[in-house]
């Protein structure tokens, strides 16, 4: 009796707990980063986009009386309708590849090449097909190749083109014809703060993602 409760203290106790493997974890740490810098960089500048009351005002409309007058409205309202003109632009996209629903899927799956296979990969597993290894640049230079031969033999080039292109047209029609008044005025007052554009939020967005992929390592680790 003494022996087998001496036995039962001097037996070893596992406890066994499952957890996703590191490379896993990492990869879906730097996507929450990702996803999560994203948005809040896309409510800021939705956040300093003009009332689109103000835009779309119809009695500040009227033709320009020359040339140089409809260069004149356009050095003023591409600045100060910066936001709303890029969600025109965007929106027109969208639209267009929601009619056609061939180049919107060949777009996403593009899209998921680039993330499963290079953006959200863990650095330390190298990317194995049909037998053979490929480093980060062989990587990098197949998806390159593939999304320019997506981009300019599909219809999805031909799709997006047009669309950014009757965007872009809208875009300079509404800024010729909208009468600037004294917006040129609100804008050098604002001209203090730093200016959203399309680049800028880009890059900011970049680096953002780029700052949480580097940190997912650590954030794993911390967590273990």
């Amino acid at each position: 009796m003494a022996s087998s409760t001496l036995s039962q203290t001097l037996l070893p106790i596992s406890s066994t707990t499952t957890s996703n493997p590191p490379s896993t974890a990492t990869a879906q740490v730097a996507l929450r980063g990702i996803l999560a810098n994203s948005s809040d960089s896309v409510r800021h500048a939705l956040s300093r986009r003009r009332p689109w009351s103000e835009l779309l005002d119809r009695s500040s409309f009227s033709t320009p009386q020359s040339f140089s007058d409809g260069t004149l409205r356009l050095r003023k309202n591409l600045p100060y309708f910066r936001i709303n003109y890029y969600a025109v632009v965007l929106l027109t996209v969208a639209v267009c590849l929601l009619s056609n629903p061939s180049s919107l899927v060949i777009l996403l799956l593009l899209l998921s090449a680039w993330l499963s296979l290079y953006l959200l990969r863990p650095s330390d597993i190298p990317l194995v097909l049909l037998g053979r290894t490929f480093s980060d640049f062989e990587t990098l230079s197949l998806l390159t190749v593939l999304t320019v031969f997506v981009v300019f033999l599909t219809s999805v080039g031909t799709v997006v083109f047009s669309a950014m292109l009757v965007g872009v047209s809208v875009v300079v029609a509404h800024a010729a014809l909208r009468v600037p008044e004294d917006l040129f005025l609100e804008q050098k007052e604002g001209s203090q703060s730093q200016p959203v554009g399309l680049f800028s939020f880009l890059r900011g967005a970049a680096i953002n993602a780029a700052v949480s992929a580097a940190a997912a390592p650590n954030t794993v680790a911390a967590r273990g």
